[in-house]
């Protein structure tokens, strides 16, 4: 499940990849129009970081800096939420801006302890949604049984969303378990950045 993932748009950024997208409907707005003092983009965004979420209210978007991860009965935080058969039209529901997101799985290498690290992100788009529910202060982004590109890295995969496709879920535009449904195989694009230890990307 995602224990991480990048937001590496600035919010100046994404507010300007908002106009293109949306137009002025809806509107964007920060909630309570209080504008977060760190605007930069950032490239590990991990359980318990704060992080930009998006509501709508009365026809806006509205943003808030949100922690991520809910503290589960036993104390653990609940940073990913079962979606499948679930009814969600009476939560709090959000939509969390992502650029890509990260996946591990246990190194071939005998003796190498680092994990080997994935990178996902959606095809076509320089940025996505992922979509989330909010609890006691705190979001927790929503899994479903993962799509064929994401299949052989783990049993369990967020809800990435298009652009365009994120107002879907805040409106419940179409049915709930055709906008949380698995992605069709070419969705995602994959970057392995670790191997063995070693790091890919130097």
């Amino acid at each position: 499940m995602c224990n991480e993932y990048a937001r590496k748009k600035s919010l100046d950024e994404l507010l300007a990849e908002f106009a293109q997208v949306y137009g002025d409907s809806p509107l964007f707005a920060w909630e309570n129009d209080h504008t977060p003092n760190d605007l930069s983009g950032k490239a590990s965004v991990r359980i318990r970081d704060t992080a930009p979420i998006f509501r709508l209210s009365e026809n806006r978007l509205v943003g808030s800096m949100t922690p991520w991860a809910w503290p589960g009965p036993g104390g653990k935080p609940v940073f990913n939420f079962v979606s499948e058969n679930r009814d969600f039209s009476r939560n709090d529901r959000v939509l969390v801006f992502a650029d890509a997101f990260y996946e591990y799985t246990a190194p071939e290498a005998p003796r190498v302890k680092l994990k080997d690290r994935h990178e996902f992100r959606l095809a076509g788009h320089d940025w996505f949604w992922m979509a989330g529910i909010v609890k006691d202060g705190c979001f927790a982004l929503l899994t479903t049984r993962p799509g064929p590109d994401l299949a052989p890295y783990h049993d369990r995969g967020i809800i990435p969303l298009a652009p365009k496709a994120g107002l879907d879920w805040l409106t419940l535009a179409r049915p709930q378990a055709e906008i949380l449904a698995p992605l069709p195989a070419g969705s995602l694009t994959h970057t392995l950045l670790r191997k063995d230890g070693a790091d890919l990307t130097a």
